[in-house]
């Protein structure tokens, strides 16, 4: 019975979340004005270190339940996301290349922006029209780099200013369950509508992908996903079977490749060979979860629970530096990868071809 109440409690307190979160988009409108004014030039500091200001930061809020309890805790969380907010919303834009459209978020005072590599696409230098926060005021830029295994990409806007910009947090430290808050323009821009919000929680977290409840559709890819502190964990990458079943392109994937990103270097995708193996980090490197009929590993016979732990004697600490490493061959390139197949080791050759 106490259960029950309790229960009954948090569904009539959810409300105070709900009126909440509606109040942040009127103030959305407010804070992407302001933010859409640049101002003198100004010349970067290192990109993927740079912080979002100089200033005295205020006092941080910190979500007290992920699950609330009362009123306080809905209180608290509302006030954690519209932090989020206040830091975030200013930094999110429109990007426009060709005829295609999507979201992304500017993280140097000097306009990096980041994205989803499939909204940059697989050309360096062109043209592209920025729609600062307000919804209203557009700057020029133009592409950089992608990694089309994992889905990153960079812009850089090319008139001079100051621009809002928001920090890059560190993805490796997310939890399941924390609140995270999401930022873009679904269904594609629309004239002087500042970036919609949304909010959610992590289900999901590899060093590969971040997997969220926030409700993200067409428009949206590129954009950026919060912590409550404000700080970008992820870039929005694909839907799943349903608008709340995201991934995102972890954060820590754009500081790993900062340097071939910004000097426009494009790899991955259907022109790089695949291993065609899932996996997950573990102690020892990567540890196999499936095996793809049909591609290089299935053919070499590698199976699941296999420790993958060197390639050509370079190091695996996870999926992702696996992919990296396997996107720097060509198809017919064979590879050495060194395995842990319960307490025996192996050492596999695998040539590189196209799947079958």
């Amino acid at each position: 019975m106490n259960t029950c109440l309790a229960k009954s409690r948090v569904l009539a307190t959810f409300p105070v979340l709900t009126v909440g979160l509606f109040w942040l988009g009127w103030l959305a409108a407010a804070y992407a004005e302001e933010a859409a004014k640049p101002v003198a030039t100004s010349t970067s500091a290192s990109p993927a270190a740079a912080t979002a200001t100089t200033e005295a930061p205020k006092p941080l809020i910190t979500v007290s339940r992920n699950i609330p309890a009362s009123t306080a805790d809905l209180a608290n969380l509302q006030a954690a996301i519209q932090q989020a907010v206040e830091k975030g919303l200013p930094a999110t834009v429109g990007i426009s290349i060709g005829g295609t459209f999507g979201s992304g978020v500017i993280v140097t005072e000097d306009g990096y922006v980041l994205t989803a590599g499939h909204v940059v696409g697989n050309t360096p230098g062109r043209d592209v029209t920025i729609t600062l926060s307000d919804g209203k005021t557009r700057v020029p830029a133009k592409t950089l780099g992608a990694d089309h295994d994992i889905d990153s990409g960079l812009v850089k806007i090319t008139k001079d200013g100051k621009y809002s910009h928001v920090e890059m947090g560190h993805s490796a430290d997310l939890k399941l369950g924390q609140w995270c808050v999401t930022l873009g323009h679904p269904n594609g821009l629309k004239e002087g509508r500042p970036p919609v919000v949304r909010a959610g929680r992590v289900w999901y977290a590899r060093d590969d992908a971040v997997g969220t409840d926030c409700a993200i559709v067409g428009g949206d890819s590129g954009g950026p996903l919060l912590d409550t502190d404000g700080r970008v964990i992820g870039i929005h990458s694909r839907i799943s079977d349903g608008i709340i079943e995201n991934f995102d392109v972890p954060i820590d994937t754009f500081r790993d490749n900062w340097e071939r990103l910004a000097k426009g270097d494009v790899w991955g995708g259907p022109q790089a060979p695949l291993l065609g193996v899932d996996g997950e980090a573990a102690p020892q490197g990567c540890k196999v979860t499936k095996v793809h009929q049909g591609f290089p590993a299935a053919r070499a016979h590698l199976e699941l629970d296999d420790i993958i732990t060197h390639l050509d004697g370079e190091v695996v600490t996870g999926m992702r530096s696996l992919r990296s490493m396997i996107s720097k061959h060509q198809f017919g390139d064979e590879v050495t990868l060194s395995v842990l197949r319960g307490e025996e080791k192996l050492e596999l050759k695998i040539k590189l071809n196209r799947p079958q």
